[in-house]
């Protein structure tokens, strides 16, 4: 039974075509994710196929006999009700009948009331307004009194999830639903699909939840959709062998049209024997050979300051917020090369911990001392603060006009924008007419353009596509410095981090060997608690005395004053800086001649001199780190 219909589709902004002549077309029982790079329309297409807005030509068609639920990436909510009755204001025959009998009791009419309850009878909504709190409860929405007016960007998006949840539609048209949700939300949203006889089209870039949720994976690619039947994993196999094919045809219409093209310059413009019909293949072949170019990748070669043997220690940190506690005597010590990971409901105060590590929130107590060659890079969830109207190229511009790379070139701006995918028309545009992955790009280029030896990256896979995920997981994988992550993306936190911190409440950080995965498996292994939570608390409360028993006062104690560099010292640390990039240099020279080949004995003298340079990298490198501790 097809419950969805569009036929040669097109949309285009100004000049920018985005997808044209685009058939497609869900069936009952699909589960069809739409992935593609960002900027390529997926949120546009997704919106044209809900009937949110129209296209530019063509037809969409859904079934009369259906309900269709869509949720839009920055939903519209009437911020004049409250929680519950946004819910309720949905469509129904069980919302129907809970407002129905609420009206009744208002009211007090006995015969609309038994009206009333034979509706609800009826449609079995007893427990439906049970049903709506677990569902808001799942997705981290405890309050249903509380006003939409009054909620964060993350918790509208979650309120307008359980909205179509519960309307339980035939078709849910959903665009980013795993947005804004903690790792245990999502889990449940996985559950809730995978059990939901519905029908699913949605915009995901969580690998994980497209492998176990979907059936159909459809790609939109250069204004084209390709669909494969199968999961995301089935999706990569046969994208990759497409590419293949469509290499190897490349290739040979490249061949074709270098022969054809020869046959056309022999022969004399005046002679009308040339065969019209060669002369129309060869324009074909010449738009096939021009129009198909290889896809861009994002190039994260940026350089990274060094990094001290002192990192960071966080010692019997707290905070709490009213009655709320989030930290209580929290302490750890980073090592060089950390890779933690950081898990928790939300409201548990992951962002809270962040802020508070990178100097943008002070602790109730306790004390953070961060080592002298510490730069941090902080990459938060929220909007980058730059205004609307800037253009893009002046936003880099402003922090820097030229940059260095890792290699060591130097790059102007407009460069380094052209390594990040903007290409030279994209990087004169206006900031708000970038699509949310491009924004989400621009806030990594300005964190990773100040040479960071710190990440610490709150929801960084948030609205960026797949292909650029991948690319920031190998940069990541090999940097060379600490990275504290928060991120809802399983697999994302499963590859780079080698232990987690987790958030249980009140106060409590548990600080777990291995990704989100292992800690899940642990947790999910464990004996289910059936103390009483007045039995829990007071356990708590025990705990929390030994602990500040064990550690006396909370606060700060006056740090021993630090040695300063003499006038010597100065000189010598500026002067290593010189010596380590020259040596760096000459390193790279050395690696080109023996890779290129010679006699034996130039070859025997660049190894030596090789390893000299090593040596002298080592020694010079351990120094320069030694007096930046003092600075």
């Amino acid at each position: 039974m097809n419950y969805l219909s569009a036929e040669n589709i097109a949309k285009s902004y100004g000049d920018r075509i985005l997808f044209k002549n685009v058939n497609f077309g869900i069936s009952r029982g699909d589960k069809i994710a739409i992935v593609g790079a960002n900027g390529s329309g997926k949120t546009t297409l997704l919106s044209i196929l809900a009937g949110s807005i129209p296209p530019e030509d063509g037809i969409v068609s859904h079934r009369k006999d259906i309900t269709v639920g869509y949720l839009d990436q920055q939903p519209d909510l009437n911020n004049a009700l409250t929680v519950m009755e946004l819910i309720l204001a949905g469509e129904s025959a069980q919302l129907e009948a809970v407002r129905a009998y609420e009206t009744a009791l208002a009211h007090n009419n006995p015969a609309e009331l038994e009206r009333a309850m034979a509706l609800m009878e009826k449609h079995e909504a007893w427990d439906y307004e049970a049903q709506i709190r677990q569902i808001l409860g799942e997705l981290g929405i405890h309050d249903v009194e509380q006003s939409v007016g009054t909620l964060s960007g993350g918790q509208r998006k979650r309120v307008a999830l359980a909205r179509v949840m519960i309307q339980n539609p035939d078709l849910l048209i959903l665009d980013e639903p795993t947005n804004h949700l903690d790792l245990e939300a999502i889990e449940y949203l996985e559950n809730f699909l995978n059990t939901n006889n519905g029908t699913l089209l949605m915009v995901s870039h969580d690998r994980y939840f497209l492998d176990v949720v979907c059936n159909q994976i459809v790609e939109l690619d250069s204004g084209q959709l390709y669909s494969y039947k199968g999961n995301y994993a089935y999706f990569l196999e046969k994208k990759a062998e497409r590419l293949a094919i469509e290499a190897a045809e490349l290739d040979k219409n490249r061949n074709t049209f270098r022969r054809e093209l020869e046959w056309m310059r022999r022969q004399p413009k005046a002679r009308s024997t040339k065969a019209k019909y060669r002369e129309d293949a060869f324009d074909e072949l010449k738009d096939k050979v021009s129009g198909k170019r290889g896809s861009a990748e994002l190039d994260l070669n940026l350089r990274t300051s060094r990094l001290g043997s002192k990192i960071m220690e966080v010692e019997n940190l707290s905070k709490r917020f009213g009655d709320k506690i989030l930290l209580d005597h929290f302490t750890y010590t980073f090592k060089r090369f950390d890779r933690v990971g950081l898990i928790g409901k939300n409201g548990m105060g992951k962002t809270t911990l962040l802020e508070m590590m990178t100097g943008k929130l002070r602790p109730d107590s306790g004390v953070i001392t961060t080592g002298g060659t510490v730069n941090f890079g902080y990459f938060t969830q929220s909007d980058m603060n730059i205004p609307e109207n800037q253009r893009v190229i002046d936003v880099v511009q402003d922090v820097a006009e030229v940059m260095k790379l890792a290699t060591g070139e130097t790059v102007t701006a407009s460069q380094l924008l052209h390594h990040f995918l903007f290409d030279r028309q994209k990087q004169y545009d206006y900031v708000h007419k970038l699509s949310g992955g491009e924004k989400r790009r621009l806030q990594l280029l300005l964190v990773l353009v100040r040479n960071p030896n710190f990440l610490v990256l709150d929801e960084p896979t948030n609205d960026l596509d797949i292909t650029t995920l991948n690319v920031l997981e190998e940069f990541l994988l090999n940097f060379p410095g600490c990275i504290l992550i928060v991120t809802h993306d399983r697999y994302f936190m499963d590859r780079l981090v080698d232990h987690v911190f987790v958030l249980e409440g009140e106060g409590k950080v548990r600080d777990f060997p291995g990704n989100y995965t292992d800690y899940r498996d642990w947790r999910d292994s464990q004996p289910k608690k059936t103390e009483s939570s007045s039995t829990a608390a007071a356990k708590n409360q025990k705990a929390v005395t030994e602990v500040k028993e064990a550690t006396g006062s909370v606060s700060p104690s006056p740090e021993p004053a630090k040695k300063r560099l003499s006038f010597k010292e100065q000189k010598e640390y500026e002067n290593l800086e010189k010596e380590i990039e020259d040596l760096e240099q000459r390193k790279a020279v050395v690696l080109d001649h023996l890779n290129s080949g010679g006699h034996h004995e130039q070859l025997t003298a660049w190894a030596r001199e090789l390893e000299e340079i090593d040596q002298q990298l080592t020694t010079k490198s351990d120094r320069w780190l030694e007096l930046a501790e003092y600075l």
